[in-house]
């Protein structure tokens, strides 16, 4: 039997490869991570889908602010702000929490050694979305062999897997897959400020709005927030 885990932020990357491992594999679990960002209400929300997905979802506590040094996770940087896409320039953005995707990958590692699951799948991707160090593919490699060589089952022959299925697609191309297999991004959250409703001026928000565009289709969160009259 086919199993793995997903790394599952509850945004768009993460909603897609849920359910690109959802078609792909037997068997699949979600891991989030509580981890003093602004925006829990994305966990919230994640927990609704998987709930009716019926997939089991595990969430992780653990306290970045204690690091700091992110937009995300000290109140005290304020959230950078544009009025387009043409506006996010080059360098790592103030958003990015300092290897939390390294942090989040040996959790998800030591959480899968345990329950036996020997491939983790990420929402990974760099073409058109911020300039990240921990989202790259020579990072998911570079992870994946310090797992194999610090955990039991690489000593029995069992090796992880970290995929990353979407690393080399734009955002718009992530979501139109997700489409092809059925996604419902109605919940799905982007903005950094932890609001239902995109602010629609941080980096996130105008990404993910000019991803839709892009993939000319509608905006599945937009299409449920106007139904509820959130919009």
């Amino acid at each position: 039997m086919k199993e793995c885990l997903v790394l599952f932020s509850g945004g768009i990357d993460s909603t897609t490869t849920l359910f690109w491992a959802s078609a792909s594999y037997d068997r699949v679990s979600a891991l989030s991570f509580d981890y003093g960002q602004r925006h829990r209400v994305e966990l919230a929300l994640a927990r609704r889908l998987t709930r009716r997905l019926r997939i089991p979802h595990k969430i992780l506590r653990i306290n970045l602010r204690q690091v700091g040094g992110s937009s995300l996770t000290d109140t005290s940087i304020p959230l950078p702000e544009f009025k387009s896409t043409k506006e996010i320039g080059p360098g790592i953005p103030l958003t990015y929490v300092p290897f939390r995707n390294g942090i989040f990958l040996a959790l998800a590692a030591a959480w899968a050694e345990v329950k036996g699951i020997r491939d983790i799948i990420c929402g990974f991707n760099t073409l058109d979305s911020p300039n990240y160090p921990d989202t790259r593919a020579a990072f998911a490699k570079a992870m994946e062999k310090a797992i194999n060589q610090g955990t039991k089952p690489a000593s029995t022959g069992q090796k992880m897997r970290i995929i990353t299925p979407f690393i080399r697609m734009k955002k718009s191309e992530i979501i139109r897959k997700g489409l092809s297999l059925g996604a419902d991004y109605s919940y799905s959250i982007s903005c950094y400020r932890g609001e239902e409703v995109p602010c629609g001026k941080c980096s996130s928000c105008l990404l993910r709005e000019r991803a839709w565009r892009e993939a000319r289709a509608k905006d599945h969160l937009l299409q449920r927030l106007k139904k509820e009259g959130k919009l």
